[in-house]
């Protein structure tokens, strides 16, 4: 299929323009929120901003080490809204990841045989992501809130699992905390499968998924390293995949730092014992064979539109999708934007799961 383009409204509260420079500076913050934000990372995001010079080595060193600590490690944010503010009735449930952590989550139940199973982006949660709050405000000021696309695909007839991924929400320390970018979170996409085919109301359930970010890395990897598992999903939705990798290549080209993408690797390595070519390498994508549909804000300026594109063109299935997110650059835009015009969503599962 070809390539499909749509417009998203811009939401109230967007950075200013010098908010918006700061975060172009920073690039680095694509993979975790800034708790509170590194005086130096701010340092170097003005000197870059004001003298357009290379930073000098030690402030280039700080910075790459302050991206690995963010990278290296997940940041818990708390759930503030629930199914039941939307009229939905929910059950909490509780499941073990294939290597025992404990995943927690909500099952959605509706009246009828089709079951879809979310997961998340990281640094968010089940509910979504609370940045219209401190301390959480460097993605563009604004919340993230899946309730209510949960609420639409509820009514139009799915029962919902969704869950916290390992290190997140409410779901337990896995992996001594390091976040592997998919290559330790596959763990708990299975262990949601499992979890929902002992459960004798939703076992014989048609199953699809939704994963977003870090979770379709995750789902990802989990196709390439236990294909068996997934043998009865009928689609999926890979909202905003990214190789971990163009997230450090951008900062580095933004932050013009000699060899960055190399010094990184070494900080990563130091404090993870992965390499960068260890997360997610591409070739995974090629285990991808049931009906996927790829979206992806088209100019998010923390990520290169080229890395969905290759993404999507490694994807073994023959019935795939790829729609960009037009008019915004703020990457956390795409993960609201279904749940303000769900209607591609809802068509792609009802044709192929129904």
């Amino acid at each position: 299929m070809g390539n499909q383009r749509d417009t998203t409204v811009q939401q109230e509260g967007a950075p200013s323009n010098s908010r918006r420079q700061l975060l172009k500076a920073g690039a680095a913050l694509a993979a975790l929120p800034i708790i509170a934000a590194s005086s130096a990372v701010a340092t170097a995001a003005d000197n870059q901003t004001t003298t357009g010079a290379t930073m000098t080595d030690a402030k280039s060193q700080e910075f790459i080490n302050g991206m690995a600590d963010l990278m290296a490690h997940s940041t818990r944010t708390p759930i503030l809204r629930w199914p039941h503010e939307y009229g939905l009735e929910y059950e909490e449930i509780f499941f073990p990841a294939i290597d025992g952590v404990t995943i927690e989550g909500w099952f959605i139940p509706a009246d009828s045989d089709k079951l879809l199973i979310f997961n998340h982006p990281m640094p968010c949660n089940r509910y979504g992501y609370p940045g219209h709050l401190e301390p959480w405000t460097n993605f563009g000021g604004f919340e993230v809130n899946f309730l209510p696309e949960y609420k639409i695909l509820h009514d139009a007839g799915y029962n919902i699992i969704t869950y916290d991924m390992r290190n997140h929400g409410r779901s337990g320390t896995g992996s001594g905390g390091i976040n592997g970018h998919g290559v330790l979170e596959y763990r708990d996409v299975i262990g949601s499968l499992h979890y929902a085919k002992s459960r004798p109301d939703t076992k014989d359930m048609k199953t699809a998924l939704y994963s977003r970010c870090l979770g379709a890395n995750a789902t990802i990897v989990g196709m390439k390293k236990h294909p068996e598992e997934f043998a009865h999903i009928k689609a999926m939705i890979a909202l905003q995949p990214v190789s971990p990798a163009v997230f450090v290549q951008t900062a580095m080209e933004n932050q013009k730092i000699a060899n960055g993408v190399e010094l990184f690797d070494v900080a990563f390595h130091k404090q993870t014992g992965f390499h960068l070519a260890d997360v997610w390498p591409m070739e995974y994508a090629n285990a991808v064979t049931v009906p996927t549909l790829v979206a992806q804000v088209h100019d998010d300026f923390l990520t290169k539109p080229s890395n969905v594109q290759e993404i999507y063109d490694t994807i073994s299935s023959r019935d795939k999708k790829l729609f960009w997110i037009e008019g915004t650059d703020q990457r956390f835009e795409g993960y609201n934007y279904f749940g303000k015009n769900p209607q591609l969503v809802l068509d792609w599962f009802d044709t192929r799961v129904s």
